[in-house]
């Protein structure tokens, strides 16, 4: 990959991986370093990815690196709350967003890295497979059983209302 491959790597996906990163570690400024330090990981592996294996190779180590910075922020505090990142699909309806959010922190960090990359990313299980190194059958399971749980949470009427 050179520096004009580079470039088009951090033009398209930088603003999926802010997203990704941000659901997964739930802290906008968490999320802006995990999507630095990816790109800086690209950057320096940059002669070892071919174009067409960029868009992976990021949401793996963006993938990794969210899980980390989520394992280190139980010993974290923050002052501030997370602001409401504006998002197409909740534009029309922010109450959705808020119990979608909710129905999200339910599930711990693999689980929601998981359905992220394959509801919100559109990953194929392989895909999955290969970014958060599971085989095929434990990505099925675990995201087969992260739904569960999703679906019991937003069935529940206290917690749309």
């Amino acid at each position: 990959m050179d520096v004009k491959e580079y470039n088009v790597c951090v033009n398209q996906w930088a603003d999926a991986l802010f997203r990704f990163a941000c659901k997964c570690t739930g802290h906008e400024e968490d999320a802006r370093d995990v999507v630095q330090g990816s790109f800086e990981v690209l950057w320096q592996k940059r002669q070892d990815v071919a174009l067409e294996k960029g868009k992976a190779f990021l949401f793996q180590v963006t993938y990794r690196q969210a899980v980390d910075t989520y394992r280190k922020k139980g010993r974290i505090t923050y002052a501030e709350e997370l602001p409401e990142p504006a998002s197409s699909y909740t534009q029309s309806n922010p109450d959705l967003k808020r119990v979608l959010e909710r129905a999200l922190a339910q599930l711990d960090e693999k689980a929601r890295a998981l359905v992220l990359l394959k509801d919100y990313e559109g990953y194929s299980y392989e895909e999955i497979a290969k970014i958060t190194e599971l085989s095929d059958s434990q990505v099925k399971v675990y995201l087969h059983r992260a739904r569960k749980v999703l679906k019991e949470y937003l069935v529940r009427v206290e917690n749309v209302i």
